[in-house]
């Protein structure tokens, strides 16, 4: 909603995605909300495409990099997710759900894996967070990396 050329609020993507892809979006909308002295929100993108598949139930799986999927199973009406994120390898992935659509840049990996469902392709988009229940638009605005850091610390 915009008032003018300032908007009333900022819903920001908090992943799960890169660590420098989350941080350099979360500090933007962070920096445009104390700019314009307006709240700001995050949301999942693992419920956004949850929402916008527009089905009863669903798997959605997100490429995590390293060979491994980001996985969580949602119901839908309104979008509910059932299970925790987590970051498998796709056999694991296959083996931890049950839907039989899958959606996401992850969801033909798993279908594969699995060796049967239905997949879709499909990427977040911002518009589609109209799509979900106002307590999946309101999580605090940080990054959800999915993983624990490839970086180790120094002995």
């Amino acid at each position: 909603m915009l008032d003018g050329r300032r908007p009333d609020a900022i819903l920001v993507d908090c992943g799960p995605g890169s660590f420098t892809g989350l941080r350099v979006g979360l500090a933007a909308a962070h920096g445009l909300a104390i700019g314009w002295g307006v709240p700001l929100a995050g949301y999942s993108s693992m419920a956004l495409l949850a929402a916008a598949s527009g089905a009863a139930e669903v798997v959605v799986a997100l490429q995590g990099g390293h060979g491994e999927i980001f996985v969580q199973n949602y119901a839908g009406d309104p979008v509910v997710p059932l299970d925790a994120l987590r970051s498998l390898g796709p056999e694991a992935a296959a083996a931890s759900v049950a839907a039989a659509l899958v959606v996401g840049s992850g969801a033909e990996a798993l279908v594969t894996a699995r060796g049967w469902g239905e997949w879709r392709d499909a990427l977040p988009r911002a518009a589609d967070a109209l799509h979900l229940p106002a307590v999946l638009r309101q999580l605090p605005p940080r990054p959800i990396y999915g993983r624990a850091p490839d970086a180790k610390p120094m002995a």
